[in-house]
This record gives C-alpha cells, structure tokens and sequence, in this order.
C-alpha cells in the first residue's frame, strides 16, 4: 500500500513490522533509491507521507506507533535482489529446517542460484534454500564501520536540523 508513493519519493521499502501487545509499534524501515545514506529529513519526509496513506486506508484496527527507520550497516537481508546486491559481503542466516544439523550459517555471500543463497563458508560453499530462511542480516565489518558516519556528525551536504 506504501511502496508505491515511497518509491515516488526516492526510496526503497526494505521490510515492515508490526508488533503488537502493550504499545503497538508499526516499524517502516526503507533506504534511499540513490543509496545515500539516510538523514533525519527523510525520516520525517517518510513519516508524513506513510502516516498520511494510513490515515487514508486505516488497515491497522487500534493505536499503534508509527517509527520510520533506516536499514543501517547490519541490514536485513529480505527480498532475493538483497542476496545478489550485496554479494561479496558477510550475512548471518538462520533457516526453519536444518541442513546437515545446522540451522545458522555465517559467511560471504555469493549471490542467488536456482532459488537458493549461495555463501562462501570456511568449510566451502554452502546453498540454503531461500524457502527456508527465516532471518537474515548483513555483517557490521569493521571497514564499513570505520566509514560509517559518526554519532553527531551529518552527512556532507545534509541539511542541520533544530528543534523549534
């Protein structure tokens, strides 16, 4: 219902969460089509428009809190495209059946074949079904940590914000 006016305005829906029991919480994580990194102003530009389809079509029975959200270093990995996208980088993948008594696996990714995530392990290559994968994530490396833009500062060309 969303990802038509976020993909309008730039962006990319990566996964939505919606947690129920005390305090409900709608989480809307996307990213920037143009993969720069996302500011406070796209947050709130998300928030409005989201916020605004909601309002709208009302799918949600009961108050719920709305938080928008950046996918950050340690990604989930959600759609196929994610695997290929980020090939070359480390995942951490958890599936509902065991393959060879393992259910978490931890390596380089490799991309997509035949309906399944190829991942380069230490013991070689192993091929898990995308059917089964209940979690996936990307690895926070210590080089991408390193060129991660730190607490307080904003990104060259970022408007700064105040609070009014």
């Amino acid at each position: 219902m969303i990802e038509a006016s976020l993909r309008a305005m730039g962006y990319r829906l990566v996964r939505v969460v919606l947690t129920s029991g005390r305090g409900a919480r709608l989480q809307v994580m996307v990213e920037r089509d143009d993969e720069a990194p996302m500011t406070v102003e796209d947050c709130a530009e998300v928030s409005h428009s989201v916020s605004a389809l909601l309002d709208i079509a009302d799918p949600i029975g009961g108050a719920y809190m709305l938080e928008i959200s950046s996918p950050g270093i340690d990604r989930p990995l959600v759609r196929k495209e994610d695997y290929d996208r980020f090939a070359g980088r480390e995942a951490r993948i958890e599936l509902s059946r065991p393959i060879a008594g393992q259910k978490r696996f931890r390596g380089r990714l490799l991309g997509t074949s035949e309906g399944a995530v190829r991942l380069a392990l230490a013991s070689g290559e192993a091929s898990l079904p995308l059917a089964s994968v209940v979690r996936a994530r990307l690895v926070a490396e210590d080089d991408l940590l390193a060129s991660a833009p730190k607490k307080g500062t904003r990104p060259k060309g970022a408007a700064r914000s105040r609070t009014v």
